[in-house]
């Protein structure tokens, strides 16, 4: 319908145009009127110019004629009433087994309702398992959070084992004279002056004995 009524429009736009254009060109013969429409066309004005009163009329009443006839089918045909006048005058004619094949052609379209009913129920399931995921998906969102704390936790705790370690490991080295804790490299002790390279043989000497 919007097709039809923008047709409509147009080729009674040009109907119009058409009209003025043989009332200018009746003008232009009874009257002896200077021709100023067809100085609007660009391309093609001086041509135009160059025709006589009479083809100009001539030309003018035809596409008048021509354009008013196309909007008139136009406007005045429906289709949809044609195609509805159509089918309901071949019912009438129709035989048993015509009027069989109708019912068939019915409950193919019931058939087919049906399955775009179950298709829609479909969609509705699949809508409600996309809602139901997105939702265990916010719920994992703070399992996540936990593990990374936790995951920090460890590495901590990693740190602080290392630290134990170490501080295990010095307190395995004592001073021999004043037993005090100290680090593997010292070759002195810091607190007493014990020269710890002759203690370390002195007691490897008792070792072996």
């Amino acid at each position: 319908m919007r097709k039809k009524g923008i047709a409509v429009c147009l080729f009674t736009t040009l109907t119009f145009i058409s009209l003025i254009h043989l009332i200018e060109a009746l003008s232009a013969l009874l009257f002896n009127n200077p021709v100023r429409l067809l100085t609007l066309y660009p391309f093609i004005n001086q041509q135009l110019q160059q025709l006589s009163a009479t083809t100009y009329i001539a030309i003018a009443a035809a596409s008048t004629a021509i354009l008013w006839g196309i909007t008139c089918v136009i406007a005045f045909d429906n289709p949809v009433e044609t195609f509805l006048n159509q089918i309901l005058s071949d019912a009438r004619k129709q035989t048993a087994a015509e009027t069989q094949i109708i019912e068939n052609k019915s409950e193919l379209f019931d058939l087919m309702y049906e399955t775009v009913d179950s298709n829609t129920e479909t969609l509705a399931q699949i809508k409600d398992i996309i809602r139901n995921v997105r939702a265990e998906v916010k719920d994992i969102e703070p399992i996540k959070v936990a593990m990374e704390k936790t995951r920090n936790e460890l590495s901590s705790l990693r740190k602080q084992m290392k630290t134990i370690e170490e501080k295990i490991l010095f307190a395995n080295i004592l001073c021999p004279i004043c037993e005090k804790p100290l680090q593997p490299d010292f070759n002195i002790c810091p607190y007493c002056g014990e020269n710890l390279k002759i203690s370390q043989s002195i007691m490897t000497v008792k070792d072996y004995k």
